[in-house]
């Protein structure tokens, strides 16, 4: 057989040069948004949960389970458009994605009782979990390297944006005065299907990543498409732009990656990093998924909060999320990664089992215990979002979305599907002590993480994606 065609290119270096313009917002705009979209949906499921309950006549761990869907179906459309990303391209699959997202959630707004709502909520995770890997993959193929990290962090924490504007909206839809409670709910979902068909148009304009083509044999096209967002960048700034630093990159061309050299490059040859991404994934996943999809059940059980005035509660809980990455977000490329993702990791960790305690001991009100959640998850978020910088950055371009699929969907699996259903358990039993347990078990899990980030983390800051690992067809 004759042997691949052998490229030369400065495609990496000539990206990572580009200074930052209002092309690079139409990226974040266009892309960030998944983020938005998973922290509405996820904020509505918790939030309608004391309101699901009457309308379909449901028991606390079966509203438990609604989430439980929405996230197991995020792990089957991980792994199934994870691996399409890398094989047929970011572009084609950031856009399908979307519109399963859109055509699900609209449909869960029309779901008749709980079995059609688990359907339609599982379809509407495949298609968030889908996202997940085509977006942060072309997103860290398209942004410098050096302002990667803080532009990373930022855009995970427009989840919390999503997760604002699902908590305003069941503060109108659900608290009876406009519409009834038991039809609020279904209005809510309508906010996603229409903010997805106005994202589904803005990514018209955003390219396919040239880092994906130069590497699949389509390099005039990656040429010509770095060549466009030059000169859109020279015209946008008005300079010239400075030549690309380094020697250029050696490709050998081919369509695509066999499942053995993927399977090589993740569990042999990167060993160390996949445990690495497999313990922050986990820990992370656990810790949020944990607490916030049973917020609102808590909020209601202990503190006897009306379903209908939760919103309230989120609000500043979302406010906190959004903050913390955008306020310590650059320390993630002045700092360094490992020194940040310990101490935010470690201090989560901390502040959750203190939290735990005071629960227990019963001297926190739900206005107390919402200034706590905010507090830590002000740190929290960045260490959640750097758990998904960290697998984007450190795995070779080829197996990049499939890395990060596998290692969400693992960590969502083991720490995500089942949180839910054991607090929902937890709240259910209407002990304190039980609770506080469920928040230690949480908290330990962020410690263990924080050491390993410590142990076997990569000092990313600054480099190209190339420099912290080579592409498979550079080798």
């Amino acid at each position: 057989m004759a042997q691949p065609a052998q490229i030369e290119t400065r495609i990496p270096a000539r990206m990572d040069r580009l200074p930052w313009a209002r092309w690079h917002w139409l990226v974040v705009c266009g892309l960030g948004v998944t983020w938005v979209l998973d922290g509405l949906e996820v904020t509505l499921a918790g939030a309608i949960g004391g309101v699901l309950r009457e309308t379909f006549h449901i028991s606390d761990a079966q509203v438990g389970a609604t989430a439980t869907v929405y996230l197991l179906g995020a792990v089957i459309g991980a792994l199934f458009f994870g691996y399409a990303t890398d094989r047929l391209g970011r572009k084609k699959l950031f856009t399908l994605t979307l519109a399963v997202y859109l055509l699900a959630t609209l449909a869960s707004a029309f779901a008749w009782n709980f079995w059609s709502y688990l359907i339609f909520r599982t379809i509407t995770g495949m298609g968030i979990g889908g996202e997940y890997a085509a977006i942060n993959s072309a997103i860290d193929e398209l942004i410098p390297a050096r302002v990667r990290g803080r532009t990373d962090l930022v855009i995970n924490s427009t989840y919390w944006i999503g997760a604002a504007i699902g908590a305003g909206a069941t503060v109108l839809l659900l608290s009876g005065r406009y519409v009834p409670a038991t039809m609020g709910w279904r209005f809510a979902f309508g906010i996603g299907a229409l903010l997805g068909g106005i994202i589904l148009i803005v990514r018209h304009w955003v390219p396919e990543s040239p880092r994906w083509l130069m590497t699949h044999g389509k390099h005039q096209q990656a040429e010509q498409t770095v060549y466009d967002i030059e000169k859109t960048i020279e015209h946008e700034t008005g300079n010239a732009l400075p030549p690309p630093e380094g020697e250029p990159l050696k490709i050998h061309v081919r369509d695509h990656t066999p499942w053995g050299e993927i399977w090589h490059a993740m569990f042999r040859q990167n060993a160390k990093r996949s445990l690495l991404g497999l313990t922050l994934m986990i820990a992370q996943a656990f810790f949020y998924n944990a607490i916030f999809f049973t917020y609102a059940l808590l909020l209601i059980r202990f503190y006897k909060v009306p379903p209908g005035r939760v919103g309230m509660y989120l609000l500043p809980f979302a406010l906190g999320n959004v903050l913390g990455p955008v306020l310590l977000g650059h320390l993630f490329d002045t700092i360094g990664r490992k020194t940040m993702i310990f101490a935010t990791y470690a201090s989560s960790g901390v502040l959750l089992a203190i939290t735990g305690w005071l629960f227990a001991a019963g001297k926190l009100t739900a206005t107390t215990q919402s200034i706590a959640w905010t507090v830590i998850f002000f740190i929290a978020s960045c260490a959640a979002s750097s758990a998904y910088l960290t697998v984007s950055e450190i795995f070779p371009l080829e197996v990049r979305a499939m890395a990060i699929s596998l290692f969400y969907a693992i960590g969502t699996l083991v720490g995500g599907v089942g949180a839910p259903l054991l607090f929902g358990f937890l709240i259910g039993t209407g002990s304190r002590a039980a609770v506080s347990w469920g928040y230690a078990g949480s908290a330990l899990l962020m410690v263990i993480a924080a050491v390993t980030e410590l142990i076997l983390g990569v000092a990313a800051e600054g480099q190209s994606l190339e420099s912290i690992s080579a592409p498979l067809t550079s080798r």
